[in-house]
């Protein structure tokens, strides 16, 4: 969650604290209710998706969520984070920009005891130049950023550097992901590394799974 006044920021420019909860919907904190940054354009993944995306990630991984790393890029509400932690994930390092969201997931940590998760106030883009440069790896990226501000085709050439062998990246974006090119079209050069694996549609909310395609793989060896 980036640097932006209707990400979690009220009509007058100050965060505010609602009724907005987040259901964990599986793992150790099964159905416990998280408190939500009441914000404009703050958008929870909602519970049918991630019941979807985790029984894919579960298939991925085997099951074995014990040695899995994630990393959050853009935060908001910690649903996908959190949730991955519920299940048993080795680590979870969570980033959002802004203070007062950032504070909120501390809060949601510190009320979980959720040992296996860090919260980072940071700037997406730049922590994920900073961490692929000191050689850091993840099995798991979530990647679910502010909608039309562009942030997919930004972020996703940083994963690259990013996702350990057999890695992932979870989509969520207000567009499909051209799976197929249109006749004439070409693949944009951000999409062209990554193999669509799986991705479905609830309401106006896309969300796939990607991982690195067959050619990112014979570069790095």
């Amino acid at each position: 969650m980036q640097k932006r006044p209707t990400k979690s920021q009220g009509q007058h420019g100050r965060p505010r604290l609602a009724p907005q909860q987040v259901r964990i919907i599986g793992g150790e904190w099964k159905r416990r209710l998280l408190p939500v940054l009441d914000a404009l354009g703050l958008r929870p993944t909602p519970d049918r998706v991630r019941e979807t995306v985790f029984n894919w990630l579960h298939h991925q991984v085997g099951g074995d969520w014990a040695q899995v790393d994630c990393l959050d890029l853009f935060a908001g509400s910690g649903a996908l984070g959190f949730e991955a932690a519920s299940r048993g994930a080795r680590s979870v390092t969570m980033l959002d920009f802004h203070a007062a969201a950032a504070r909120q997931l501390e809060a949601n940590k510190e009320m979980l005891k959720a040992d296996n998760v860090n919260v980072l106030r940071a700037d997406a883009l730049t922590v994920a130049r900073d961490l692929a440069a000191r050689g850091q790896r993840y099995d798991v990226i979530f990647l679910d950023p502010p909608y039309q501000q562009d942030f997919i085709s930004k972020a996703l050439p940083l994963c690259v550097a990013l996702l350990k062998e057999d890695g992932m990246v979870y989509v969520e974006a207000e567009y499909a992901l051209p799976q197929e090119p249109a006749a004439g079209d070409t693949t944009p050069d951000w999409l062209a590394p990554w193999d669509i694996v799986r991705a479905d549609k609830a309401g106006m909310v896309f969300y796939h799974l990607l991982k690195l395609n067959g050619k990112v793989h014979e570069n790095r060896a």
